[in-house]
């Protein structure tokens, strides 16, 4: 099996150092219109960014493309991979007849996708988000969508342990006023979205930034719409051989964030921990093992 194809977002970033003053104009505009910009003619897209054609035509082969009519396919491609379902993802899969065992396939596809992901995550953009998710100043939201609500389920137990004043939004988006009631400008709401991207989730986003909420998504390699919209967002490779999407680069992200927040805490969250071990004690819930 092949290493994951980086995404032209991907591309831009690890090149944006080598790129001319005009390319980096026309980069930033496609970031920021992702990947819509890049999806017309030549001609539209460089009047689009107020750049000329000779300039994109050179961005797009230092980026490593013949040019640009095989960019303008990548960016298509990576379009109908967000929108792909489930029959979708394995037919895919299954036309590149692996000779592999399929545990052995398994194993290289995470393993790429956890290097990938964290090669591309800035140390900075990481440092921000663990703050606010250890800041008791504020109260932190938790939400996830159809899938990911185990993952945000995963990160309300662990950071309720950490830290006071956490909150985990139900996955019914009914509820999800009554929450919005209590926000307040500078609490943190983690949200957690994958293809195929929610539309309540964006929504849900879009009201607490008007509340002046900090908004942190961990989403895929496509990135959803909420990372348009949110202070920080995380970008995890999730392809695997398989009709679904793998969560274990999300889920090493996410366990990443939360010792980065827990060591930020301590010894605050030390006290914490052993006050919250003694109430286990007095409760029984575990069995006690002798020595």
């Amino acid at each position: 099996m092949s290493q994951p194809a980086a995404t032209v977002r991907e591309l831009i970033r690890t090149s944006y150092n080598d790129l001319t003053q005009s390319e980096r104009k026309f980069a930033n505009a496609l970031l920021e219109n992702y990947p819509a910009a890049g999806l017309a003619s030549i001609t539209i897209v460089a009047a689009q960014a107020g750049v000329s054609t000779p300039t994109i035509a050179r961005m797009v082969q230092k980026l490593g493309f013949k040019g640009f009519p095989q960019f303008h396919q990548a960016l298509l491609k990576e379009l109908q991979a967000k929108v792909s379902g489930p029959t979708e993802r394995r037919a895919n899969w299954a036309s590149e007849a692996p000779e592999s065992h399929l545990l052995n396939r398994f194993a290289k596809a995470v393993t790429q996708n956890i290097q990938t992901t964290f090669e591309n995550i800035p140390s900075e953009v990481f440092d921000a988000a663990a703050h606010l998710l250890a800041d008791t100043e504020r109260t932190l939201y938790v939400v996830g969508g159809r899938i990911t609500h185990a993952l945000a389920d995963y990160a309300f137990t662990h950071l309720q342990a950490v830290r006071p004043k956490v909150v985990q939004v139900t996955s019914s988006s009914a509820t999800w006023p009554h929450y919005l009631l209590d926000m307040v400008a500078g609490d943190t709401l983690l949200m957690f979205d994958i293809r195929r991207y929610e539309s309540n989730l964006l929504r849900l986003a879009e009201l607490a930034r008007e509340r002046g909420v900090e908004v942190i998504v961990i989403t895929d390699q496509w990135s959803s719409p909420v990372a348009e919209i949110a202070s920080h967002s995380f970008n995890c490779w999730v392809e695997i051989p398989s009709a679904w999407d793998s969560n274990v680069s999300t889920l090493m992200l996410l366990e990443a964030l939360i010792a980065a927040a827990q060591e930020e805490a301590w010894p605050t969250t030390k006290d914490r921990y052993e006050r919250l071990d003694h109430l286990f004690e007095q409760t029984r819930l575990f069995r006690k093992t002798t020595p």
